[in-house]
């Protein structure tokens, strides 16, 4: 029974590692810098929490930005010159992804040749879904024992695979409509191409047996 109840928290270990992601990069200045931009896939109503570490840097400023890649281009949150550590959360709109967007704008008092070099490290952390969520803070809000934090803690992942589970489902009922409806415009075109090729087969017969009768070739 206990290597049934390990190998189960395994896998949902495994199941909710990908929604935590962690990078770290070297962000360059420039007067009209190029966005850098980390994206991840989210679910509807998805907690995200963004924690942006920002190095030192003079004459640099930092912008951040969260938006997702819906049609609508949802803009969440934008915040200009972030420094040291930054926390933020958002909840995700729709499925898709969801982007944090980083600029470095040198400031114009620096010569471009003295900008090659210059730039600012940024270390980003990006929490979905119930790994997202405090369960600590929920366990002295609700005064919850240790157990019942770890029993609330596998309801969010449980409710997390419902998710995707259903998620996928409407997906894969997405793509068998294409399919289906891929099917039936093949099918009328092959149909009407058929119709088509024979009628213009029966007007070429019609049409030579007149130009041989002008030409008194048949009766």
């Amino acid at each position: 029974m206990a290597r049934i109840t390990t190998l189960f928290l395994l896998a949902l270990f495994a199941f909710i590692a990908p929604f935590t992601h962690a990078i770290k990069f070297a962000l360059p200045a420039a007067r009209l810098p190029i966005p850098k931009c980390i994206w991840n896939a989210a679910h509807t109503h998805a907690l995200v929490i963004v924690t942006a570490n920002v190095g030192p840097g003079a004459h640099q400023r930092v912008d951040i930005e969260i938006l997702d890649s819906t049609p609508h281009r949802n803009v969440y949150l934008s915040k200009r010159d972030i420094k040291g550590e930054t926390r933020l959360a958002v909840t995700a709109h729709g499925e898709g992804e969801v982007g944090v967007c980083f600029k470095n704008y040198l400031s114009p008092d620096i010569k471009l040749d003295m900008a090659r070099n210059m730039s600012r490290t940024v270390d980003l952390d990006i929490d979905i879904g119930a790994d997202a969520v405090d369960y600590n803070a929920i366990a002295n809000q609700e005064s919850l024992s240790g157990l019942e934090t770890e029993m609330r803690k596998l309801e969010g992942v449980v409710k997390e695979i419902v998710d995707e589970l259903e998620y996928l489902k409407k997906r894969e009922e997405r793509f068998a409509d294409t399919n289906l409806v891929t099917n039936r415009r093949v099918q009328s075109f092959a149909w009407f191409t058929i119709i088509a090729l024979a009628a213009l087969g029966v007007w070429q017969i019609l049409h030579l047996r007149s130009f041989f009768k002008r030409k008194y070739l048949i009766d």
